[in-house]
């Protein structure tokens, strides 16, 4: 089942089912008014989803219309918590040698997991608005997942059975921002502006056999400037599995309908797919020759970020976004 939210002037938009192809759509508001309905009753609610879908793809749904990822909010335009995590270790690593500095051996052991803002996502083609190209403007593509509500010391195995919607995003990331308020230690603030995710969110079982042990295993492809700069295996060299990383969230709490998690920048050590973020480049170049030669985004650039399936056609849509400078 994929689902989406449109744009209606209201905070949390209305809720759509989005046919497999990504090519018609209709507005399900008879069933629930938004998404994060939907995640609330999600047992009473997500069968008639499915059943609106299974019309839907077969060209019997009522009033459908052409899908336009142009007109949608986030799946979730506001959620009640997003925890981005850093599961991909080696990405991890990879800046700490560019710095010339070692990771702590627990870093393999214990998920990275940071508090991120939740409460004004971006479209997956909206504008992301910077004040300035000198805060050192950055893309992150990212997986993420929505999860159901957990309980506080849930194992791996029953956080894997919470997982409800899988979608992409772009984490930006403002890098000459970050280099102080890493210096604070007290997490990230002004270099995290809003995240966007892509036009649909997906049920684990669209993804078929690309689903596995709580990883996406399919390229996650980054473009800038209309140029491919990576397509990295989501789910290789992913240290920990969405499992993991929701049963670390609740350690010492219970999470809600309606959480996401993020996977972290998606990484491959070995280099060859390219990389989801300027960053990565920029220490691998720092690394081997020292000193970064690639820039960071400026204003008028557009970031696509996109999965495509085994037949290569797109899963989730593009979360497709220009650079502009904020007023």
């Amino acid at each position: 089942m994929k689902l989406a939210t449109l744009k209606d002037g209201s905070r949390d938009g209305q809720l759509l089912i989005v046919s497999r192809d990504l090519k018609t759509a209709v507005i399900a508001t008879n069933i629930a008014p938004t998404l994060q309905d939907v995640l609330d009753s999600w047992d009473f609610m997500a069968p008639q989803c499915e059943d609106l879908y299974v019309q839907l793809n077969q060209g019997r749904a009522p009033n459908s219309f052409d899908f336009d990822p142009t007109q949608c909010m986030s799946p979730l335009p506001r959620a009640y918590q997003f925890a981005d995590a850093s599961a991909y270790v080696d990405f991890v690593d990879l800046i700490a040698r560019s710095r010339k500095d070692e990771i702590p051996d627990f870093f393999w052991s214990e998920p990275l997991i940071h508090q991120a803002a939740s409460d004004d996502f971006l479209g997956p083609c909206d504008d992301i608005l910077v004040a300035s190209e000198a805060f050192g403007i950055d893309v992150e593509s990212e997986i993420a997942v929505i999860i159901d509500d957990v309980k506080m010391g849930a194992t791996p195995q029953q956080a894997a059975e919470s997982i409800r919607l899988v979608m992409l995003a772009n984490d930006v990331s403002l890098r000459e921002l970050m280099q102080t308020e890493m210096i604070k230690k007290f997490g990230f603030l002004n270099s995290k502006p809003s995240t966007s995710f892509s036009p649909v969110a997906v049920t684990p079982d669209e993804l078929a056999d690309a689903w596995e042990k709580g990883k996406l295993h399919l390229p996650l492809r980054t473009s800038i400037k209309g140029k491919l700069v990576g397509a990295p295996n989501a789910g290789v060299d992913m240290t920990f599995s969405f499992p993991q990383l929701i049963a670390h969230l609740v350690k010492t709490r219970n999470a809600k309908a309606g959480t996401i998690i993020g996977s972290g920048t998606v990484f491959n050590k070995e280099g060859s797919k390219g990389n989801s973020s300027i960053f990565a480049t920029r220490a691998a170049e720092i690394i081997a020759h020292g000193d970064a030669t690639t820039p960071y985004l400026q204003f008028g650039d557009v970031v696509k970020i996109e999965m495509l399936d085994k037949n290569g056609k797109s899963i989730f849509g593009a979360i497709e976004q220009k650079i502009e400078q904020a007023e």
